[in-house]
């Protein structure tokens, strides 16, 4: 008896579904469309921004309806493309945030790309330039931001040094070991590349790193960010992005391996060589001690933010828990 009442009732479904064009709905079913996506580089790619193209090779961006386009910089600055909403995202930096803030540039930071500030001030080991006192008279080689110049004022005077005594020489995106020696005495580098890519060469450097200079320069470089817009009227967005950052970073952080080949393989035209070693290195720093990747503790963003507005390097201070949120980790 049973049987047949099943059969009658897949008889009426069948004759209704046919007749009358109802559609059947898996409760399981996903109908929603795929989103597309932009994410801004900070520079050319690297294992700063494995992650991305981890969760892009893995289709974990797609298995959130998300279609990727990551883009390299060109024209203008990561900051105000986000904030004027012609990027999603962009990977920048904690002090890049805090002095848009303090504009009231709304951007706001998701997650830390790694836990610790890895950048160095380096130069040729025969340039003698050990400690940052021995700025003075040497020629620096930036890429033109205004926090290089606020951080290297307030590092000299913290070392009772001359900041006028630097020369400040805008290299832009210009090679390290290209300009090094030749048209910079020294450069703000982040070890993860290419102090890792001197030992490949076997360069000797002298490398002061940040984060041993004073605790507040331990903030969080690089980072993701997107605009306050997108955090009040596409939370679904950030959601789907930061599902499938997360999980690409993770895979990172647990196959380095692996991980360094996707990246080879995204970008061709990178040096193998290095993006393996580099990956081996930087894949233990993307989380270092804390408890999940891409975290962030207000005591670091505000402890950066007050220095800054104590050196007079910002015109007003900013509200830390608002520059940056855990929220979509």
């Amino acid at each position: 008896m049973r049987n047949k009442i099943l059969i009658s009732l897949i008889i009426v479904i069948l004759v209704l579904t046919a007749n009358y064009g109802i559609k059947i709905v898996s409760p399981k079913s996903n109908n929603q469309k795929t989103e597309k996506v932009t994410v801004l580089l900070d520079w050319f790619p690297n294992t700063n921004h494995t992650g991305l193209y981890v969760a892009k090779d893995k289709k974990y961006f797609q298995e959130n309806k998300i279609e990727i386009k990551i883009i390299q910089p060109s024209e203008g600055e990561n900051i105000q493309l986000v904030a004027s909403l012609k990027a999603d995202f962009a990977v920048s930096s904690q002090e890049a945030v805090t002095l848009a803030r303090a504009k009231d540039i709304p951007v706001v930071s998701i997650a830390a790309i790694i836990q610790h500030n890895t950048s160095a001030f380096a130069s040729l080991k025969k340039s003698n330039i050990e400690k940052v006192a021995d700025f003075e008279g040497k020629r620096y080689g930036g890429w033109g931001s205004p926090i290089e110049e606020a951080t290297l004022k307030a590092l000299m005077e913290n070392a009772s040094a001359d900041y006028s005594k630097i020369k400040n020489i805008t290299i832009g995106t210009t090679d390290f070991f290209t300009s090094i020696g030749r048209d910079s005495d020294f450069q703000w580098i982040f070890y993860g590349w290419d102090g890792i890519e001197a030992e490949r060469r076997g360069i000797k450097l002298n490398l002061i790193m940040l984060k041993d200079l004073l605790p507040v320069l331990d903030y969080y470089t690089p980072v993701i960010i997107t605009s306050e817009n997108h955090l009040n009227n596409k939370k679904n967005t950030v959601k789907k992005f930061m599902t499938a950052v997360v999980k690409g970073y993770e895979f990172a952080v647990d196959n380095p391996q692996e991980a360094s080949e996707i990246l080879i393989k995204n970008v061709p035209e990178i040096n193998a060589d290095l993006v393996r070693r580099s990956q081996k290195w930087l894949s233990s720093q993307y989380k270092a001690e804390a408890s999940q990747w891409g975290i962030q503790k207000s005591q670091v963003w505000q402890r950066y933010a007050d220095w800054l507005f104590e050196k007079t390097l910002i015109e007003k201070n900013i509200n830390a828990d608002k520059a940056y949120t855990n929220k979509f980790l």
